[in-house]
């Protein structure tokens, strides 16, 4: 798989790199607190740590527009697509190292399913802060070498992420809410599937293993 920088202009159709803020101590914070699982992912929504400095409220009035937000971070090992997801809001990351996104676009949903051949896969450089935009599916992140994991902030709305609404469907959308802000679209072969999550990606379950 063609593995794309998203410092090139093909990525502009996913999100964009954001400039003008002192990450330092936001990549140190993230770096020394956050803990690195052994293997698989680990996701905290909110990390006072984080939540307390003081670029987390420049982040929240500038890249936000003063909407309340929370500071969380995935940490881990991973190659594999398994899922997408999309929010109703951008999602900032920014990792410690390199890490890798696999991407989609909502406009290639038809008929509820998304075909896996139309995601790309986009290398994320160290200390490179990007949004992702609301239009666009992605889930963790991967690894950029092999063996090596990765530490990536999330910066989201506040409550994103929690608790599932308690609903009763009325279309076909409400079929792929499974937390706060969160619609997610499972392959087959993904442990959220297995727990009762709408499996909606069709083709292969892409994994990054061979390419690093």
């Amino acid at each position: 798989m063609i593995i794309h920088s998203v410092l090139e202009p093909s990525f502009a159709a996913y999100g964009r790199v954001l400039t003008g803020y002192d990450l330092c101590d936001l990549l140190a914070t993230l770096d020394a607190v956050t803990p690195m699982p052994e293997t698989g992912t680990a996701y905290v929504a909110e990390q006072p740590e984080l939540m307390s400095l003081p670029v987390a409220r420049e982040l929240e009035i500038r890249a936000f527009g003063g909407l309340p937000v929370e500071l969380g971070w995935c940490n881990g090992h991973n190659t594999k697509l398994n899922c997408l997801e999309y929010h109703r809001s951008s999602e900032l990351n920014l990792g410690t190292e390199d890490f890798i996104l696999l991407l989609g676009k909502r406009e290639n949903i038809v008929e509820g399913v998304l075909d896996t051949k139309t995601v790309e896969a986009f290398r994320v450089p160290a200390g490179v802060l990007i949004e992702v935009y609301a239009t666009t599916l992605h889930f963790a992140p991967c690894s950029a070498a092999p063996g090596r994991g990765f530490k990536v902030l999330v910066v989201l709305p506040r409550g994103t992420n929690l608790a599932k609404p308690d609903i009763v469907p009325q279309n076909d959308e409400d079929q792929l809410l499974w937390a706060r802000n969160k619609w997610l679209l499972a392959h087959a072969e993904s442990a959220q599937a297995g727990r009762g999550a709408a499996v909606r990606l069709r083709g292969e379950n892409i994994d990054l293993s061979a390419d690093l």
